[in-house]
Formats: C-alpha cells, sequence, structure tokens
C-alpha cells in the first residue's frame, strides 16, 4: 500500500512514475493489494494529468505483464487487427479469416458492444453453438488448424486491465488516451501478437468525434505498441455513415456472408482490404500496402476467406455448413417493418450514435452488463450518406421483437437520418499513422 501512496502522490505532483513503480502498481490491481479507492485515484490523476510516452508504455507493458503471455511457434506471421468501435463496423469478421487465407495466423481477442457500438463477440454469438469462450489449449489449436480463432479474453489475460478497467467505467475516467491506449494494448500484447493494424474511427458513429482527436489516439497507440516490441500501424477512418447498411448482431453477419460468398465490392470490402494491406505488408507478406489489399480482395473473392470463416465457425461450436447455407442458422426478428421517407432529397447527415443506441434500445446490445442479448433485432437496408430518396420510400427497415418497440425505433431513425441538400461524401480512409 505504501508503494501505491508514494506512486500517487508522484503522478499528484506531475513526476514521472517509472516501470518498477508501475509494475507494481499493475500487481497490485491483479491480486488485489491495490484497492479500488487508490485505483480510482490513480485513473482520475492519469486522466487530469496525462502520462508521459515512457510511463505510458511502461503502464501498458505492466498490464501486459500482469497475467499470462502467449507465445506461439507457427509457420507464419501472428498477426491481428483492432478497432476503436463504430456502428455497422463488422470488418474483423471479413478481415480474419482474408488475412488467414493469406498466411497469417490471426489469434483474435475481441469485446462486446460498448455504449452505442456493437461487439465483435455479440454478432458471432448470433450463430447456433458458436463458443467464444475457449481453453488456452482449445484457443491455441484453433489459430494453428484454422488460420484463425475470434475469443473473448481469459481472467487470466491482462487481469489488471480488467480490473483497472471496471473502476474506470464507475468513476467516469474511461476517456483518457493513456488508459484507453493501455487497455487496448495489454490483452493485444499478451495474446503474442508480432504485427497489429488498428482501425481508429472519427465521426457521428464513433467515439472519437473529429479527426484530431482520432489521430491524437492513434498516435498514442501506435507510439506505444511499436515502443513495446509489436510493429503496428493505424489507419483513421470515417465514421459518419454506418460501414454496412445493417445494425445489429445476426443482421451484421449476414452483410459480412454476402460478401464473403459473393465477393461484392463494397465499403466493408475496401476498408477490409485496405486494413488488410498494410498488415500483410507489415508481416512482410506483401510488398506492399496495395499488393497487401490485392490479396485480401483476391482471398474474397476466390473463396479462399469464406472457407476460412466456416473452418473457425465449425471449430468453434457452430454449424458445419454454415457457409453453404448462411441464411438458415441466422435468427430473425418476429416484427419487421420499413421507415419511409417523410421528405424527398438526400440523406444529409446520419447521427450514427443515435442509430446505435436505437439497436440497444431495441434489445441488440446492453444497458448494464447483466442485459440478454436479442441478437435478431437491429436495422437494416439503411440508405447511405448522400443517397438521393423520395417522399415514401423506404430508408430503413426495422426488426423488432414487438410492434411498440418497432414503433419507438422508427421516431428514432427518423431523428437519427436528416433529409436535405446533398452533402460531400468524406473518404473512407483519412490518413495513415505509423
Amino acid at each position: 500500500m505504501s508503494d501505491t501512496r508514494a506512486l500517487l502522490a508522484r503522478l499528484r505532483r506531475g513526476e514521472p512514475l517509472g516501470e518498477e513503480a508501475l509494475a507494481a502498481f499493475a500487481r497490485g490491481l491483479a491480486d488485489s493489494s491495490v484497492t479500488d479507492a487508490q485505483a480510482g485515484a490513480f485513473a482520475m490523476g492519469v486522466v487530469l494529468s496525462g502520462l508521459s510516452d515512457e510511463d505510458r508504455t511502461a503502464l501498458t507493458c505492466a498490464m501486459r505483464d500482469s497475467g499470462d503471455i502467449l507465445g506461439w511457434q507457427l509457420p507464419g506471421p501472428v498477426i491481428d487487427k483492432h478497432s476503436t468501435g463504430g456502428i455497422g463496423d463488422c470488418v474483423s469478421l471479413l478481415l480474419a479469416p482474408a488475412l488467414a487465407a493469406c498466411g497469417g495466423f490471426v489469434p483474435m481477442i475481441s469485446g462486446r458492444g460498448l455504449g452505442h457500438t456493437g461487439g465483435t463477440l455479440d454478432k458471432l454469438e448470433s450463430i447456433p453453438g458458436f463458443k467464444t469462450a475457449l481453453g488456452e489449449a482449445e484457443f491455441r489449436h484453433t489459430v494453428s488448424e484454422t488460420g484463425l480463432a475470434i475469443v473473448s479474453a481469459s481472467p487470466t489475460l491482462a487481469p489488471a486491465d480488467a480490473r483497472l478497467y471496471a473502476i474506470r467505467d464507475v468513476t467516469a475516467t474511461v476517456e483518457s488516451n493513456a488508459l484507453i491506449t493501455a487497455s487496448i494494448l495489454a490483452k493485444k500484447l499478451a495474446a503474442g501478437l508480432e504485427h497489429l493494424v488498428l482501425d481508429v474511427k472519427c465521426g457521428s458513429g464513433a467515439f472519437m468525434k473529429t479527426r484530431e482527436e482520432a489521430r491524437a489516439l492513434a498516435d498514442s497507440l501506435v507510439g506505444t505498441a511499436n515502443a513495446a516490441g509489436c510493429k503496428t500501424t493505424a489507419l483513421i477512418t470515417d465514421m459518419n455513415s454506418p460501414l454496412v447498411p445493417a445494425l445489429g448482431n445476426a443482421l451484421e453477419v449476414a452483410e459480412v456472408m454476402e460478401v464473403l460468398t459473393t465477393g461484392k465490392a463494397s465499403p466493408l470490402l475496401e476498408l477490409s482490404a485496405a486494413l488488410g494491406g498494410a498488415l500483410l505488408a507489415s508481416a512482410g507478406l506483401a510488398s506492399g500496402p496495395q499488393e497487401g489489399a490485392d490479396k485480401i480482395e483476391e482471398a474474397v473473392r476466390s473463396g479462399r476467406a469464406a472457407e476460412a470463416f466456416g473452418r473457425m465457425v465449425a471449430a468453434q461450436g457452430g454449424p458445419l455448413a454454415f457457409v453453404e447455407d448462411w441464411a438458415r442458422y441466422l435468427p430473425e426478428a418476429t416484427v419487421i417493418r420499413e421507415v419511409p421517407a417523410p421528405r424527398s432529397g438526400h440523406i444529409s447527415a446520419i447521427c450514427g450514435e443515435a442509430l446505435g443506441l436505437c439497436v440497444v434500445a431495441l434489445g441488440g446490445g446492453r444497458r448494464v452488463e447483466t442485459d440478454t442479448i436479442d441478437h435478431a433485432v437491429g436495422l437494416s437496408r439503411l440508405a447511405p450518406l448522400g443517397a438521393k430518396v423520395q417522399k415514401g420510400e423506404p430508408i430503413a427497415c426495422i426488426h423488432a421483437s414487438r410492434e411498440s418497440a418497432a414503433e419507438e425505433a422508427e421516431a428514432a431513425v427518423l431523428s437519427a437520418m436528416t433529409i436535405g441538400a446533398e452533402p460531400e461524401l468524406p473518404p473512407l480512409v483519412h490518413e495513415r499513422v505509423g
């Protein structure tokens, strides 16, 4: 306890904290010798005062080292992707199997829905039987045999982060680039990654609303990951419009399967190729980002990515023939109704956060941790930013469990989608960092 008090005193005075003190603090978080009050004070101190680059890296590595660290001996690079969260963002489900089809091994540790954004694990659990909680031996076997696995973090992986995050959630200290960086990277580095690409989103559907905020976080993430020994790049991408025209767990899986099984051009494939291209180039599986992007697109259009996805689904408890007959397995809502446009014009703005919260209200996300997810509900056939619409034609389709919920969702959709003059469309990728 005395060491933690000394650490907090240095933090209050704005002095360097140092590797040794931060390592002891992380161990104390993991074994509960650091109290909740001390952890909350630390989090608030970092929010108010920040951390130096050196201390941010030291905190990240200390939280990584607070539990198990995976090591791999595989005939290819160990690679992964992480997104800071958006709406209609199901890139992981398309990109992970494409990377595996290109020779990478992808031990992807993912999360659940947070706030207005969906979670990769929740989406996968709309597939009957799919298990996201695997023991280490099963996790290793799945990655080795199929090239990928998408799982939840085990309790022994970066336990200091799990403890600190829970405290940040109830002390209004989530919004700190230093703490966000340490939290994201502690789990990724503990997974034994060699190369990482980050999708840092900005816009109305993202946590970071401006490019300046997104760039600051991207700089923090890339600098820290590289300093910790994981070769990392980031793309700052646009989230002023949903990436796919659907929000909701099973509905987003359906969008992914449509692209995986047909190879059709879409913003989802375009962004996956851009992220995957940067990662393949970093890992030496392509001569540069463009060749890497071409390889990702070829893996999807040839069907090899779909085959890899199917192998993963089967290995993690899902249907053996899921890829061949995916529509049969996904749940459907009992109430489905269109939302007509109230006037003619263009979709000039979309409040992505409001749409995401609409899906949460339908039951497709959690207000509290104990909420049960309804995988069938959500929104589909969303008119994209810039689309020209006529009065009365549908701009969205609601999938709900009851009529009253659908009526509330319709009002939310109409409030979130502005019809006016044709807007200037932002690029899908704004810039690359690292």
